[in-house]
């Protein structure tokens, strides 16, 4: 049935098609089968332009961290507070910095300046992380801003107080995992009163430059992230299902700020983006902003675009944290979604699942997953998750054959 379902192409990815099927869904999920793949990013970035021309979408919400995205918003908003010298790979240097700072999103980010010089505020396209990985950072940022958005002693001390619970653990928010799993010590408490002092004094935020957005943004980061950290060395299931809330709530954040009919695409791993409930992922308690976009605002006001490849290049660790290096990808393994793909046809494929085609996708089968660490010669044990494709996802790009993104060296 893929042969008869799909569109083939060459370099050109079929825009338009893809567009129409989108129809006036609000929130647009474009994922990725790796977190190395040029091919990904491009064609996210070239959905996403038509998107924010020809539909209106004004929200890009990626997988990344928001101290460091919400400077790139700053840039292409052009606020004049922002750094005119800073490179992105300056911007983006927490690891895996190849993520954000390669060419394709580079290009991406100079697109989004022009566009943005050529429109009114109030239509401009914002650029942020939902990610909830910057602890440290986000601290940072909130700690310059206290004595300026409460003025009342006591609370400022105590807001002060709250913020220094992480300082023994700096500068690894590891550190403070390790440290609540084995010692039993966290910072629960002295977040939750964080979280209560800053919302009182709401009143004060500066309003110029979304800096409102920020501190509340940073805020909730820090809580989040807490949490996140805390729970991570002891239930897995459970430190995923955190992040993507965050993620949700994120986006949440964002769309009560700039108007609840605001239009928002997100990039992030298809593990992210495609339904947890149509994956095995479901059988592990987990969830993911897939499910919760389409309980929250409905399935037809959300439409989730997966991406896989055959085989090719990828830029990964072989560890978490250690230098990334350009790996092969081995040709799918036999009986998978990618491998059935390459099958029907050694050539690049969309396929968009509707009430005339969804039921011939949605048996169960492996569907590859690659993350920023990556062990090709073991990709078989564990790259692959159990997916019902079309109902995970609504649409999905494969390239036969793909290349490794463009890191931004320092």
């Amino acid at each position: 049935m893929i042969q008869q379902n799909a569109i083939s192409f060459d370099q050109e990815l079929p825009l338009q098609q893809i567009v129409d099927a989108i129809g006036d869904a609000q929130f647009v999920l474009l994922g990725e089968s790796t977190h190395g793949t040029s091919e990904y990013y491009t064609a996210r970035a070239q959905l996403s332009k038509k998107l924010i021309e020809e539909k209106g979408f004004t929200i890009i919400a990626v997988e990344g961290d928001w101290p460091a995205t919400f400077e790139v918003n700053s840039h292409i908003k052009g606020y004049p507070s922002t750094e005119k010298s800073k490179r992105i790979v300056d911007v983006f240097n927490r690891w895996p910095t190849w993520m954000w700072a390669n060419e394709e999103v580079s290009t991406f980010v100079d697109w989004l300046k022009v566009h943005n010089a050529q429109k009114e505020a109030i239509a401009q396209v914002g650029f942020y992380g939902f990610d909830l990985y910057s602890l440290p950072e986000s601290i940072e940022e909130l700690s310059q801003r206290l004595r300026d958005i409460i003025p009342n002693e006591s609370d400022l001390i105590e807001a002060q107080q709250a913020l220094s619970c992480f300082d023994p653990f700096e500068p690894l928010p590891d550190h403070y995992a390790l440290s609540t799993y084995h010692f039993n010590q966290n910072c629960e408490a002295e977040t939750e009163s964080l979280q209560s002092i800053i919302q009182k004094y709401a009143d004060f935020y500066p309003t110029e430059e979304e800096q409102r957005l920020n501190i509340k943004m940073n805020t909730l980061i820090i809580k989040n992230a807490e949490h996140y950290y805390r729970t991570s060395l002891q239930n897995d299931s459970q430190s995923w299902n955190i992040r993507d809330e965050h993620m949700a709530e994120t986006v949440g954040e964002l769309i009560n700020y700039f108007g609840t009919d605001s239009k928002v695409i997100v990039w992030a791993h298809n593990t992210h983006i495609g339904d947890a409930r149509a994956t095995a992922m479901k059988n592990e308690g987990m969830l993911n902003i897939g499910q919760i976009f389409r309980e929250k605002y409905g399935k037809e006001n959300v439409y989730a675009v997966g991406f896989g490849t055959y085989e090719g290049t990828v830029i990964a660790g072989k560890a978490w944290g250690e230098p990334f290096q350009t790996m092969q990808v081995p040709p799918a393994k036999q009986h998978s979604w990618e491998h059935h793909l390459h099958s029907a046809g050694a050539y690049n494929q969309l396929l968009l699942f509707n009430k005339n085609n969804r039921q011939y996708f949605s048996e169960m089968i492996d569907h590859r997953a690659i993350g920023v660490v990556y062990q090709p010669e073991y990709e078989m044990y564990g790259n692959y998750v159990p997916s019902k494709i079309s109902e995970r996802y609504d649409g999905f790009i494969y390239y036969d054959k793909t290349t490794a993104l463009h890191p931004i060296h320092v």
